[in-house]
């Protein structure tokens, strides 16, 4: 052998870490479930709260709201269903949609 051959061996040797505060497999899961939690805090539950309150915003819509659906057609609640709502967008113009297409009332869609 030549001594590049044995000092790059010696090097790389000596770079591998043989424990310390986060080496090993317990290091690794100890990351994963680090990460894991940040994840949770910052992306996942933001978003259940987000859904949770749309969801209550949904239930509390009664006859006679305004409202905004998914693909921005105003229109006035005329009939609330099990699934849908019944929505009058014209004169005698009414179209069933589904509840979870509905994003806002158009009162708070004018508050923004």
């Amino acid at each position: 052998m030549n001594l590049l051959t044995v000092l790059l061996q010696e090097t790389a040797a000596a770079a591998q870490p043989e424990g310390g505060m986060f080496g090993g497999s317990m290091g690794m899961i100890l990351m994963f479930v680090a990460l894991f939690v940040i994840m949770y805090f910052f992306m996942i539950r933001p978003q259940q709260k987000k859904q949770k309150a749309l969801q209550e915003a949904r239930n509390s819509m009664k006859v006679g709201d305004r409202v905004v659906t998914a693909g921005g057609i105003h229109g006035r609640i005329k009939e609330i269903g099990e699934t849908y709502f019944l929505i009058e967008i014209s004169d005698n113009v009414k179209i069933k949609i589904e509840k979870s297409s509905v994003y806002a009332t158009a009162a708070e869609t004018e508050q923004k």
